[in-house]
């Protein structure tokens, strides 16, 4: 391309800079919400982990320039488009967290988890000027890394908890540390300097995602309740379909936050659920029926239901637990073993 085209796109980007990066910020995320499928995808993987390659080499280049190493013709324009390119990628990989993560996300449980994500996504937009800075690139490098880390590993090893994600925080930890060694070699002086701001940042970052999940808050990711409900019977057809009975709904109630089910005499009601996970992946949900004590201002739980599920059918490994139920108001969380809430069902049982 000739150096006066080159020119020309630099001073028209620099220029409208701001409006193409918010419009390149909602665009990239609409185009992951639609196009990203599953998180145990081989593609959905390969295009986090090209993000990340691009992302750890655009910042040793840029931090090369900034220390002199690389060749000064022609370094200011290279600096201006590799910031630009690192700040484009950080944003691929951070939108494609949020929709994955908020896919297993309940709101009530995991919102300072999103919050620390969307805020994240955010700094990447708003922050720019801080890309001239080697502590804030490689933050958010390594933060990409444990958030790539914490359903990867689930994923290849078929399996989730406390365990699985130590592990996880350990091979994110060990590719930084790669990382680290080949910075420190090409970069010099600058990585010296910046060293201790450096590891203040990953390890406030390390200890947040750590005490995030140990206090149930982060999403039970790779895990995610694709479908839910109340019905008063269910049974299977000879195709083993499920056949649901339940309350006859009118448009206006699909507008409803909570569901009323009218009880039937002394008959039980049904917790339907139907829970997505990888392929090869087996473990143990819990539906867990609480009532709500006017008495006391507390949910009581009634009844506690194990039930395993396999991983594998895109529209969720569908099950389902029965209880009892008197009128009130009632809640069915799904959680995993370790009690993380993958998600719940809110309804008011009326008597007829």
């Amino acid at each position: 391309m000739p150096v006066a085209i080159v020119h020309k796109v630099t001073r028209w980007y620099e220029r409208y800079e701001r409006s193409l990066s918010s419009a390149s910020l909602v665009g990239g995320f609409v185009f992951d919400a639609l196009t990203l499928q599953r998180v145990d995808e081989f593609w959905e993987n390969f295009w986090v982990v090209i993000h990340l390659l691009v992302v750890a080499v655009a910042i040793i280049l840029i931090n090369r320039i900034e220390t002199g190493e690389a060749e000064p013709a022609g370094s200011k324009k290279r600096h201006f488009w590799l910031i630009n390119i690192l700040q484009f990628f950080f944003g691929g990989l951070l939108s494609t967290f949020i929709v994955f993560y908020f896919r297993s996300a309940t709101l009530v449980a995991s919102w300072p988890f999103l919050l620390v994500l969307v805020l994240a996504f955010v700094a990447n937009e708003r922050l720019k000027q801080h890309y001239a800075r080697l502590s804030f690139q490689v933050s958010l490098l390594f933060l990409s890394l444990f958030l790539f880390d914490i359903f990867l590993v689930p994923v290849l090893l078929h399996s989730i908890g406390p365990m699985i994600f130590i592990v996880s925080g350990v091979v994110s930890l060990g590719v930084f540390g790669v990382f680290m060694m080949l910075l420190k070699r090409l970069s010099g002086e600058r990585f010296r300097s910046s060293k201790k701001f450096i590891f203040i940042a990953v390890g406030s970052i390390f200890f947040l995602i750590n005490a995030l999940y140990f206090t149930n808050l982060i999403p039970p990711i790779p895990i995610s309740l694709a479908e839910a409900g109340i019905y008063h019977s269910i049974s299977k057809d000879a195709l083993g379909n499920y056949i649901l009975t339940g309350e006859e709904r009118s448009w206006r109630d699909y507008f409803k936050l909570v569901e009323d089910v009218r009880l039937r005499d002394s008959e039980p009601l049904y917790a339907y659920t139907a829970i997505f996970s990888p392929a090869k992946f087996s473990t143990k949900v819990v539906h867990e029926w609480q009532r709500f004590d006017e008495a006391s201002d507390k949910w009581i739980t009634t009844s506690t239901v194990p039930l395993s599920i396999v991983g594998g059918r895109g529209e969720g490994y569908r099950t389902y637990s029965i209880s009892g139920v008197v009128p009130g108001r009632w809640r069915v969380n799904v959680k995993t073993l370790k009690g993380e809430l993958i998600g719940r069902i809110n309804f008011n049982a009326k008597a007829i």
